[in-house]
């Protein structure tokens, strides 16, 4: 019964990636956020799971697959809204962003096979210090309590609040997600194959970066 849930930013320029600008332009930036999340959306409909939904901030567009539910993002602050994800939902889920193009369906798989395992959460670390993937039996605000976001210490913050809370907590691989151009840059060369790599390849990175 467990939902696999992306939660997203519709991919607009001005709205999408703003830490890849420098170098990237808006447009450019947008261009590969459009091409990160086809890579994960990808990745999940591939991923047998009970249900398959998209938690959206923003309007969708012709790179949602068939498939999918669509629920509407809710909340102040990316606490509030993946809290209010998990409630939305409802029941076990597995929650990913669309940050991470190099994801595979049997990382995904894996990752499922674990929350099923776990007594209480399963929790994908990210080398900034953030995550890339929690999941949880079952929704619980308190959860994302005094968690800070978009921090180098996130991951450690939730983790200790998961310790709190008595849910005892499997760990994911580590996977790098895509925050800037260096990150965009690394990841490109794990998944060659990804559209993200090809839409960056396409940028001239290289006279982007020296100029």
């Amino acid at each position: 019964m467990t939902a696999l849930v992306v939660i997203a930013k519709a991919p607009v320029a001005g709205r999408s990636k703003t830490r890849l600008t420098p170098p990237c332009t808006p447009a450019q930036a947008a261009g590969l956020a459009a091409a990160a999340l086809a890579d994960t959306l990808a990745a999940v409909a591939a991923t047998p799971a009970q249900r398959h939904v998209v938690v959206l901030d923003g309007a969708p567009g012709p790179w949602l697959p068939d498939g999918f539910e669509v629920l509407t993002q809710r909340g102040d602050g990316l606490a509030q809204r993946l809290a209010a994800a998990f409630a939305d939902v409802g029941g076990p889920a597995l929650l990913v962003g669309m940050d991470t193009p190099q994801l595979t369906p049997r990382l995904l798989s894996d990752a499922l096979r674990q929350l099923e395992r776990a007594p209480g959460a399963v929790l994908g670390p990210a080398p900034d210090g953030g995550y890339w993937a929690i999941g949880l039996h079952a929704a619980d605000d308190a959860v994302f309590d005094g968690v800070p976001m978009s921090d180098p210490g996130t991951c450690a913050a939730q983790r200790e609040r998961l310790r709190a809370l008595e849910l005892t907590t499997r760990e994911l691989p580590a996977l790098r997600d895509v925050d800037d151009i260096d990150d965009a840059c690394a990841v490109a060369a794990l998944a060659p194959q990804t559209r993200f790599a090809r839409a960056l390849a396409a940028l001239a990175l290289d006279e982007m970066r020296a100029a």
